[in-house]
């Protein structure tokens, strides 16, 4: 007889070990649920942790990437905003208040009160701008 078979007697035949109708054999006998469960359960805990960071419509990587985006794009709008309040109360003052519409006539088109007298000052030299204009 082969090593590691014994023989046993069970009413009246002998049934061999390992022997299919023991219920022993190989994938033949009952499913062992502790075995399964302990590895299908971890299974499944890493297959829903690999999903939650690399799965899905948006992974962790890009949800992190817009988050930080987001925070740029509230400091941009908050500087635009700035700008915006600062543009509101220059035409404001465009509009309604007469000293600043008199400053930008004086200054920008050489206007002048009546009975005032202009007196523009030439430089000896040519600007750098009129020299490039000349080339």
């Amino acid at each position: 007889m082969p090593r590691g078979i014994r023989e046993r007697p069970c009413g009246g035949e002998g049934v061999t070990a390992g022997h299919p109708a023991s219920g022993r054999g190989r994938g033949d006998g009952p499913v062992d649920l502790s075995r399964l469960g302990r590895l299908l359960v971890p299974g499944l805990l890493l297959a829903a942790v690999y999903y939650a960071v690399f799965g899905g419509e948006y992974t962790m990587l890009e949800l992190r990437e817009a988050r930080a985006s987001l925070e740029t794009e509230r400091v941009v709008l908050t500087q635009v905003e700035g700008q915006m309040d600062s543009l509101a109360a220059w035409a404001d003052s465009l509009e309604n208040d007469p000293t600043t519409i008199e400053r930008i006539a004086r200054e920008d088109f050489g206007m002048i009160r009546d009975g005032e007298t202009l007196y523009r000052f030439a430089d000896s030299e040519p600007s750098v701008e009129l020299r490039a204009a000349q080339r």
